[in-house]
């Protein structure tokens, strides 16, 4: 089985990847209001760090440097989870709820994820 089969097998990597859709899909409709174009600009780039961070760490080859990229990617799931917080202004509190819970059962993955590989070094 190779590792990318099982990298988009992770549950982190596979919901990053839906947050990710999310984002484009949800902030779309805000692209034409010029004074938000950087925090636009941010979310997209702190969901897409979400997945990248993910992938970057699965590609070394020790379980602490696999563990650091976890920790980056959990932080930026914390930040796209706070910046939807900021939305608010713009978008459902329906939507934002949904959005959170996301980024939370993200970093609730990450968070055991870590909690493992440290264990097992």
């Amino acid at each position: 089985m190779s590792e990318r089969y099982q990298l988009k097998n992770y549950g982190a990597y596979q919901k990053a990847l839906e947050l990710f859709d999310h984002v484009v899909a949800d902030l779309e409709p805000l692209l034409h209001n010029s004074i938000l174009h950087r925090l636009i600009a941010q979310q997209y780039a702190s969901a897409d760090s979400i997945g990248s961070n993910i992938e970057e760490g699965y590609g070394r080859e020790s379980k602490r440097d696999f563990a650091h990229f976890l920790i980056i990617s959990r932080g930026s799931a914390q930040e796209t989870a706070g910046r939807y917080e900021r939305f608010k202004h713009w978008l459902s509190a329906d939507l934002i709820a949904g959005r959170v819970a996301l980024c939370g059962e993200i970093i609730g993955i990450l968070s055991s994820t870590i909690k493992t590989l440290r264990s097992d070094s």
